[in-house]
């Protein structure tokens, strides 16, 4: 490749369409630039060079560089995706994928906004003409050379993945999919799974995601989809590519499985959650050390290509380093999802370990996310990856009040087959191993080597995703199904050492919103059993600190209900009028001084709960003085709810809150009769 002068720019220096590092050009070092300076000009422009080499150069340059997000208004300001739109159908193959990883990596790294501005653009148009010549010629005999066979799968995998990147952030890219015909296209890449189980994987990655909610593209399914993804399910291969492989295909499948054969669900539902058990079986605190030294031994053989991988990989977008940065929401479908700002399928060739690991990991919250789907309700607007608060409809009571714990025990429509299924693999136990910590040596991987640090968010993320999935499956299952009194105390005592366990109760908003909900659905089952809790009114006190802290109202929703369990339960035993006051206090505190209504209405329900009977309630009520500080609140609660309620509020919300307005009133009469007795 010819040298040309180009502006020096601070870059990544690993490249996602695995080209060698030094495939893009770069200055003298002594030639004066100006490194804040876009590159995006002069890239753009060699666009149009006569030279394929050229166009292969530029293309390459701009997958590097927009993998820093600041770099990326430069390229849309010049009309970038519609000038390497073109490049998608060049004459050229190498000239193909440099310029379809470029779209990609853009779709990557600027999010929903850019996503949607490509669509706008006509991106799908030369994407879907990509896809249709690349499956054509998978088999072709007008390709006859083995080297380059492997090129069109690799353009695939490429644009494979950039439409995946698509239908996840734009409504209309997933419109057009559905109407374009590429879900035979995609179906063919999965197939491809013994010869290339990289493309497959992309394949699988866009099947589980345009399958989701999408009823349009379910109405058209046929026989031969399913079958290729049954047939996929069945596959043997023991590695870990191929796990994931199977994970994703049985996620697919789930999502489908309104349009199934009616003869063949049952066998279908099965195979399903059988390979989800045996995704979960396996262990990452010893998979991944064990990875971590086949690379060692690997690089002892080959030091020289070591050094160069090192450096690529562990440059990685600011992105992907920055562990205490919150993930963006975006919506895909109505619905919010988080994003995980993963760039982990960016990784260059050569990297195989970790390719690994990651893969591991990937399949394993992929498992525990369709667990928790399967325990949800097939209502729209039961979203657990949303953030949610107790005050939706979802926990209203039978008299249309916000009811916080009493939801969690009623089953959200599990059928007999699912529920069979679940308890027959043992997902509930091991869901519940998956929520430990990840292990020292996980951990220490990550630590010692600057390209696997990303591992160690998410081992984190699994466990987060295993405790949400416990909340699901307590939410959904009888004490029986979950092995008894015995096992819940154990469940309880485990979650009480996750959370009290270290010198102070972790901060991770993710971990604690996940911990949290899991401990209140716990509880309530406990609760419901008359099984002695194992919380301390010191642990609770110290629990509702830490939740006060919180920014996610959910966090602070679900420790408010824990008080308002644990103090309904303790109102029935003798003695306890001393904790109850705590308890007491602390509900006032919130309902008092939280910004947030929802919150406000879940302290004042659980203060309903904890002192609506009982000698040692009666007792701790007038000594914190429960009357006058209610009737101080009720107007303010009232005027809140008033002047905040109808802007900030769903429709559902604010019928929980008037109900609980209209109880707090009720409430207070009770406490006016209990105190003239």
């Amino acid at each position: 490749m010819g040298k040309s002068k180009t502006t020096k720019f601070k870059r990544p220096q690993f490249n996602a369409v695995g080209l060698p590092v030094n495939a893009v050009k770069e200055v003298d070092d002594e030639e004066e630039h100006d490194e804040d300076s876009c590159p995006a000009a002069e890239f753009l422009e060699k666009l149009q060079s006569p030279s394929a080499d050229m166009r292969e150069f530029a293309c390459a340059s701009i997958s590097r560089v927009v993998q820093q997000s600041q770099t990326i208004p430069g390229f849309l300001q010049r009309d970038a995706v519609r000038r390497l739109g073109p490049m998608l159908l060049d004459s050229s193959l190498g000239v193909r994928e440099t310029a379809t990883g470029a779209l990609r990596n853009l779709s990557a790294c600027g999010g929903q906004e850019v996503c949607e501005d490509m669509v706008k653009h006509d991106v799908m148009t030369p994407l879907t003409a990509l896809l249709r010549e690349c499956c054509a010629g998978f088999e072709s005999s007008l390709v006859p050379m083995k080297d380059e066979k492997n090129a069109v799968e690799d353009i695939a995998n490429e644009a494979v993945n950039l439409l995946w990147n698509l239908c996840e952030s734009s409504s209309q890219a997933l419109s057009m999919f559905n109407k374009s015909g590429l879900l035979d296209a995609v179906v063919l890449c999965m197939e491809r799974h013994q010869h290339n189980v990289e493309l497959a994987i992309s394949a699988a990655h866009c099947l589980h995601t345009v399958t989701e909610d999408n009823p349009e593209l379910l109405c058209s399914l046929n026989t031969a989809v399913v079958g290729a993804l049954e047939k996929v399910l069945l596959s043997s291969q023991p590695d870990i590519a191929h796990t994931l492989l199977r994970t994703l295909a049985a996620g697919t499948l789930w999502n489908m499985k309104g349009s199934l054969p009616a003869a063949s669900q049952a066998q279908t539902l099965s195979t399903v959650v059988a390979t989800l058990s045996q995704c979960l079986d396996l262990d990452a605190g010893t998979l991944i050390p064990h990875l971590r030294q086949e690379e060692e031994v690997r690089q002892r053989s080959s030091p020289a290509v070591t050094d160069a991988e090192d450096h690529a990989a562990g440059e990685l977008p600011v992105e992907e380093m920055d562990e205490e940065e919150e993930a963006p929401k975006h919506k895909r479908n109505g619905k919010s999802t988080k994003a995980d700002n993963d760039f982990s399928d960016l990784l260059p060739r050569g990297k195989e370990e970790l390719r690994e690991a990651t893969a591991l990991l990937t399949a394993q919250q992929t498992s525990l996310e369709i667990i928790v789907n399967m325990c949800c309700s097939d209502d729209p607007s039961d979203d657990e990856w949303e953030e949610e608060s107790s005050s939706d409809e979802s926990d209203m009571g039978p008299d249309g009040l916000c009811d916080g714990v009493s939801n969690l025990m009623s089953p959200l429509c599990l059928s007999a087959e699912v529920h069979g299924a679940l308890i027959n693999h043992s997902i509930p136990a091991k869901v519940l191993q998956k929520t430990e910590f990840p292990r020292k040596e996980a951990l220490d991987v990550c630590h010692q080597n600057s390209s696997w640090r990303s591992l160690k968010i998410k081992m984190h993320r699994v466990q987060s995703r295993a405790l949400t999935c416990l909340h699901s499956i307590l939410s959904t299952m009888d004490a029986k199904s979950l092995g008894g009194p015995a096992a819940l105390q154990d469940a309880a005592q485990h979650l009480s050492t996750l959370v009290f366990g270290a010198a102070e109760i972790p901060k991770d908003e993710e971990f604690l919103e996940a911990v949290i909900s899991a401990m209140r659905s716990l509880l309530q089952m406990i609760a419901s059993q008359n099984i002695p809790q194992c919380m301390t009114p010191q642990q609770l006190m110290s629990l509702s600190e830490a939740a006060t802290r919180c920014d996610v109202v959910s966090v602070r929703v679900n420790a408010v209900a824990i008080l308002g369990i644990t103090g309904s339960t303790l109102a029935k035993e003798k003695g306890t009028a001393e904790t109850l006051q705590m308890i007491g206090n602390a509900l006032l505190a919130v309902a008092t001084k939280d910004a947030d209504l929802v919150v406000n209405g879940e302290a004042l329900d659980a203060l309903f709960d904890v002192f609506a009977d009982g000698d040692e309630a009666e007792k701790a009520a007038k000594n914190i003085q429960l009357l006058p500080a209610l009737k101080a609140l009720q107007p303010v609660f009232k005027a809140k709810i008033r002047k905040e309620g109808r802007g900030k509020y769903s429709p559902q919300q604010l019928c929980v809150l008037d109900n609980i307005k209209v109880n707090l009133r009720r409430f207070i009469g009770y406490l006016e009769k209990v105190v003239k007795k």
